[in-house]
């Protein structure tokens, strides 16, 4: 079985539309009608119109902000050189970091703007965001981009390029050909994409709801948010290949496990602060 994704999904002459814009889109749409549901258990009233533009408004901030992180964090010497890289996101290259820290700005200003306290807000859209979050990894799974690390556990879940199974000619047990992804090189890797998009999608997604029916203090979601993500990110990080422009730093950590050990000190800063019910 070869697998080997196409990243555009439709084509409309010399217009493309790509499976990453595609996951995102429906990213935002389930978390916009999920918020409409729930807005009936929020502590304040929020018109839906309201509710609608600040998830518009938002949107475009967690893009842009996941965009200038990407170039900050990641790539920065080459959007200087190729500064027309900057606006074709369809390609890929976003940071959830950056993206969190746009939505956190545009949070800041909303709450301040319309008198409602900041983790109000922040705790009723933090579970509708790891779904999306899953379907960005997926998006990435689909471009063919942030490998995995290389293994020769050949009983382990990974894919191999064609040269490999041409030469070992795996079989498994059901005697189903081992999935092949020939975009990653001469060695099998670690599918990392997809194990991030379980981890910081589809598991987070579920705890971040488990606690939503459990009425905890306002900040609490907000804070387990935080921790979880940053604990996941850096397990999932674990499997993925270090960007070769960066490498590890200090020559033990991923980039994208730096960014997560701040969110992680700041969510249990946060539940301490929430115990002592001072928001």
């Amino acid at each position: 079985m070869y697998i080997n994704f196409d990243p555009v999904a439709i084509s409309l002459g010399p217009f493309f539309i790509y499976w990453y814009g595609i996951l995102y889109a429906v990213g935002f749409i389930y978390s916009l009608k999920t918020a409409k549901i729930r807005r009936k258990n929020l502590c304040f009233y929020w018109e839906t119109k309201e509710m609608e533009k600040f998830f518009y408004i938002g949107f475009i901030c967690i893009l842009i902000g996941g965009r200038i992180g990407y170039i900050i964090f990641y790539k920065p010497t080459f959007f200087i050189a190729n500064p027309i890289w900057i606006f074709k996101i369809w390609t890929g290259g976003m940071s959830f970091h950056g993206g969190f820290i746009g939505i956190l700005i545009f949070i800041s200003i909303y709450s301040k703007k319309m008198n409602i306290k900041f983790f109000y807000i922040s705790d009723f859209i933090a579970p509708l965001i790891p779904l999306g979050i899953g379907l960005g990894r997926l998006g990435n799974f689909i471009n063919g981009e942030l490998w995995g690390k290389v293994t020769l556990n050949t009983k382990f879940f990974c894919f191999f390029p064609k040269s490999i199974y041409d030469d070992i000619k795996i079989i498994e047990k059901n005697n189903s050909l081992i999935p092949i992804f020939e975009k990653y090189g001469s060695l099998p890797r670690h599918p990392s994409q997809l194990y991030e998009m379980f981890l910081e999608g589809f598991l987070l997604f579920i705890i971040l709801n488990v606690f939503v029916k459990k009425h905890v203090r306002h900040g609490v979601i907000s804070g387990i948010f935080l921790i979880f993500y940053g604990l996941l990110r850096i397990i999932s990080e674990l499997f993925r290949q270090e960007d070769s422009q960066i490498g590890l730093i200090f020559d033990k950590i991923s980039m994208g496990q730096l960014l997560s050990f701040p969110m992680i000190f700041f969510g249990l800063t946060l539940l301490v602060f929430t115990k002592k019910k001072i928001f």
